[in-house]
């Protein structure tokens, strides 16, 4: 927007009137720039007109806007044009910024989770090992139980790096649609056999549904096996108090949302169910709907995150269901061609 000597608005762009949805031709610019920052912007912009700056730094500043129903940061620039007769004129441009803003909170939050992640079984370690050097020196029964302890620590600790690992690479293929022809029965099928141990340690019973062959469809088979890999283990870790766990194979002409024909496969488990409040963070990285119970059965809270970008990947699309006290379904539709 330009804003004249007497700090009127001259011209603002459509831009600026969408996002402040009004008009602002002939209004006060502090109708618009209300907060402290952004007026001292304009302060140092207009007396840097008054000095004959003819291209000065533009002043910043930022803001916080409530615009559309949601809440925008907004990076201030104020420039002086060359002072053409009558007085000062200033250039104001307004970026939004939010997406940014968001993308480096989140690189916030990513270190500190790592960090907190991996120095809760550091810390263990640490400390049977200074007991083993010390009190547990000539115990071998506590030797035992804290050599234990530790290899499970490090095992943990192995975990979540192959998680962070394999979520790195997941994310920098993600827009690289995969090009190979591969089976979603046979996927599951090669990943319920690699389950096989933990399937029988719970005494889960899988009941498969299947509607016919299915053709093959585009798919990373690695990927594609990790994704259900986490989705059955998951049920069968957390859902296998109902005692089975349900697979749907579907062939679907078309869905809302995805071009052409869809195969789409559910896993359900009838275990205790999710609360309505969790699921829309279910595949966030390290969110835990029960964290002591997640990091007791092995998880590292990565996995619903891996699974949600290995399905981007793929062009398709991954659901969550649940209902307390029924169980939870989690619905992986992807793409034929």
């Amino acid at each position: 927007m330009l804003v004249g000597p007497d700090r009127r608005i001259l011209l603002a762009n459509t831009a600026a009137r969408d996002l402040f949805q009004a008009p602002m031709q002939g209004l006060s610019v502090a109708s618009f720039l209300r907060q402290p920052d952004s007026l001292s912007a304009l302060d140092k912009g207009f007396a840097a007109a008054q000095a004959g700056s003819a291209a000065p730094h533009p002043a910043e500043a930022r803001m916080f806007l409530a615009s559309g129903g949601r809440e925008a940061t907004l990076r201030v620039q104020v420039a002086a044009l060359a002072q053409p007769v009558g007085g000062a004129v200033l250039l104001v441009t307004l970026r939004d910024v939010s997406q940014q803003e968001d993308a480096e909170q989140q690189r916030r939050d990513f270190v500190a989770n790592v960090s907190h992640e991996l120095r809760s079984p550091l810390t263990a370690l640490s400390g049977f090992i200074e007991t083993l050097k010390g009190p547990a020196r000539s115990d071998p029964e506590a030797q035992a139980q804290f050599l234990d302890i530790m290899e499970r620590e490090a095992q943990r600790m192995s975990r979540l790096v192959g998680d962070l690992l394999s979520l790195s690479r997941v994310e920098a293929l993600e827009r690289v649609r995969p090009r190979d022809r591969v089976s979603l029965v046979e996927i599951v099928e090669a990943t319920l056999a690699a389950l096989r141990p933990k399937i029988a340690e719970h005494r889960v019973r899988i009941i498969i549904k299947d509607d016919g062959k299915l053709p093959a469809i585009p798919g990373d088979k690695d990927q594609l096996i990790q994704v259900f890999h986490n989705l059955i283990e998951n049920a069968v870790k957390y859902g296998g108090a109902g005692e089975r766990v349900e697979i749907t194979f579907e062939r679907l002409d078309s869905l809302p949302g995805m071009i052409g024909p869809v195969q789409r496969v559910t896993v359900r488990d009838f275990g205790d169910g999710i609360d309505a409040i969790h699921l829309p963070r279910l595949t966030e990285r390290f969110y835990r709907v029960d964290g002591h119970r997640s990091r007791a059965l092995g998880g590292t809270g990565l996995g619903l995150a891996i699974v949600k970008h290995i399905v981007s990947r793929h062009r398709g699309r991954f659901v969550i269901h649940s209902v307390r006290g029924e169980g939870s379904s989690f619905t992986v539709k992807l793409p034929t061609g």
